[in-house]
C-alpha cells in the first residue's frame, strides 16, 4: 500500500514538473518573440546602413550615435512629437471625463433604455474601425471644417473607444458603496456633486487603468492620423513622422535612421508608464477583486 502510495506521489510531482516545465517554456518563447524586435531595433539604429542588410550580427561594429541626430533632425521630431502628445493628452482626457460621467450615470441611476446602452457597450466593445468607415468619417470632419485640425483624429479616436471604457469604469462605479451617495445627499450634495466629490476621487484606480491604456493607443494610432495628414506634413504625429525617414534624399533606403525614430517615438510611451506604474497595477488588481 505504502508502495503504491510512493509511486502516485512520484508520478505527481512528475507530471506537475513537466507541467510547469511546459507553461516556463511557453512563456520564455513568448518573450523572447515580444522582446527581440525590441533589442533588434535598438542595436539596429546604432548600425550604419551598411552593416545593418550584411552583417548577422546583433550588436554593432561602431556605435553610430550621429543616426539618433540625424533622426530627430531630418523628421521634424520636436513637432511631430507635439503633436503626437496633444493627440494622446487630449484623447486621454476626453475619454476618462466622458466614461467617468457615462459609468457613473449608469451606475447610478435606473433610467428608460438603460439596459438597452449597457447591451450596446458590451455589444460593440470589441468593434474597431474599419476602412469602409474612413470615408464618411473624414466627410463627416470635412463638413464641420474640422478635417485641417487633430481634434478630428481625437474626436474619432475618442468615439470609437468610449464602450470598453465605460463598461469598465461602470464596474468600478458600481463597487462603491451607495452609502456614500446617501450620506453626501444629506449633506446637501447633487448629483454633479456627488460625483465631483465623491465618486471621481474612489475611481482613481480605475481612471489610472483607462487613462494608461488611452494614452498608449493614441500614441500609437497609425492609420486614422495619417488619413487626415496626407495634405498636412506639419500636423504629423510621430509614427506617422517616422515612415519619412525610411529614405534618404537618394531614393536609398535608410533603415538604421527609422529605427533610432522609432526608439526615440516609444521613449514617451515607456516613461508614461514607469511613471504611472505602481497606479496602473493598483488599478488592475482592485478592478479584478471588485469585478
Amino acid at each position: 500500500m505504502n508502495a503504491s502510495t510512493s509511486k502516485i506521489n512520484s508520478s505527481a510531482r512528475i507530471g506537475s514538473a513537466l507541467g510547469w516545465t511546459v507553461i516556463w517554456v511557453f512563456l520564455l518563447v513568448i518573450v523572447v518573440l515580444i522582446v527581440y524586435p525590441v533589442i533588434f531595433t535598438l542595436f539596429g539604429s546604432f548600425k550604419t546602413n551598411f552593416e545593418l542588410l550584411n552583417s548577422t550580427n546583433l550588436l554593432p561594429s561602431k556605435w553610430q550615435w550621429k543616426n539618433y541626430f540625424d533622426a530627430w533632425k531630418m523628421a521634424n521630431f520636436a513637432q511631430y512629437t507635439w503633436n503626437s502628445l496633444f493627440i494622446s493628452v487630449a484623447s486621454t482626457v476626453m475619454n476618462i471625463v466622458i466614461c467617468s460621467m457615462g459609468a457613473y450615470a449608469l451606475a447610478r441611476r435606473a433610467f428608460p433604455g438603460r439596459k438597452l446602452i449597457m447591451f450596446i457597450l458590451a455589444a460593440t466593445m470589441f468593434v474597431t474601425i474599419g476602412a469602409i468607415t474612413f470615408r464618411p468619417l473624414y466627410d463627416m470632419m470635412r463638413a464641420v471644417h474640422m478635417h485641417t485640425t487633430l481634434w478630428s483624429v481625437v474626436l474619432i479616436f475618442v468615439g470609437t473607444h468610449l464602450s470598453f471604457d465605460i463598461f469598465l469604469l461602470e464596474r468600478f462605479v458600481r463597487a462603491i458603496p451607495k452609502d456614500l451617495d446617501e450620506a453626501a445627499t444629506i449633506d446637501g450634495s447633487g448629483f454633479f456633486g456627488i460625483y465631483w466629490r465623491i465618486i471621481l476621487p474612489l475611481l482613481a484606480p480605475g481612471l489610472g487603468v483607462v487613462g494608461l491604456f488611452t494614452f498608449r493607443e493614441a500614441w500609437n494610432q497609425y492609420v486614422l492620423p495619417l488619413i487626415f495628414t496626407m495634405t498636412h506634413p506639419e500636423m504629423r504625429p510621430l509614427t506617422v513622422g517616422v515612415i519619412s525617414l525610411k529614405y534618404s534624399a537618394n531614393a536609398a533606403a535608410e533603415w538604421p535612421l527609422m529605427m533610432a525614430g522609432s526608439m526615440l517615438s516609444i521613449l514617451p510611451i515607456l516613461i508614461v508608464y514607469f511613471l504611472t506604474n505602481k497606479s496602473f497595477i493598483s488599478g488592475m488588481t482592485s478592478g479584478s477583486v471588485k469585478g
